[in-house]
């Protein structure tokens, strides 16, 4: 119980977390939210945010490069994770194919994030494997939604690749610029700002599907 307690706080509070873990923690979490099924809470836009601004700060830096150097090689690895994560997730939807839309739902499997993301790839297609990356749990069921649906793996590494690079580089580039406008101690403000950023894109597509529904 100690552990969970531990773990929740350090989510709660990104900046304590990415200077207690650093280039480690940041990895794992960006992998595990694209690439594992229970990953869908995790903070990923905030955590990619917050991380480009304490690399201005220079809160972070374990080879001991200059800021920027440190952000392109930050940029680098985790890049490198986003797209594996995608990659992963996609062949454990081919593997399980559509009985995974019948599952029961529980705390750590979420079916109706699961079935939402399939009607938002039934509507896009390929490029859900883009824009979900920048929706809160859609970008951890994506990959998942299009392994099912069988989706031709050339097609998927082409928006993956695409995906994982304008979603890392645009979050932590933010945040660098960001860090030049708050000090650290700020930095949960910068925090706050891309959470409602992020939650922006699912309410937007909410309230289109219901004023075409009312149109209908």
């Amino acid at each position: 119980m100690e552990a969970l307690q531990t773990l929740f706080h350090y989510l709660r509070h990104v900046d304590e977390l990415i200077k207690w873990g650093g280039y480690p923690a940041l990895m794992a979490i960006i992998f595990a939210e694209t690439g594992l099924l229970v990953g869908f809470f995790l903070p990923g836009d905030s955590l990619l945010v917050t991380a480009g601004a304490l690399v201005y700060a220079e809160k972070v830096n374990p080879m001991g490069l200059s800021p920027l150097a440190n952000l392109l090689a930050m940029n680098a690895i985790l890049m490198v994770m986003a797209i594996a994560g995608d990659a992963v997730g996609f062949a454990f939807g081919r593997r399980a194919g559509v009985t995974l839309y019948e599952r029961e739902q529980t705390f750590f499997f979420r079916r109706d994030h699961l079935l939402s993301t399939r009607e938002f790839f039934d509507k896009h297609g390929g490029k859900t494997i883009i824009l979900a990356r920048f929706m809160p749990f859609a970008r951890t069921f994506a990959p998942i939604v299009a392994g099912i649906g069988k989706m031709p793996y050339a097609s998927f590494a082409k928006f993956n690749v695409v995906g994982g690079v304008v979603w890392v580089s645009s979050m932590t580039f933010l945040g660098y610029f960001l860090g030049q406008l708050f000090d650290a101690k700020s930095i949960e403000r910068i925090v706050y700002v891309i959470i409602v950023i992020s939650v922006l894109p699912p309410i937007v597509a909410w309230l289109k599907g219901r004023n075409a529904a009312k149109a209908a």
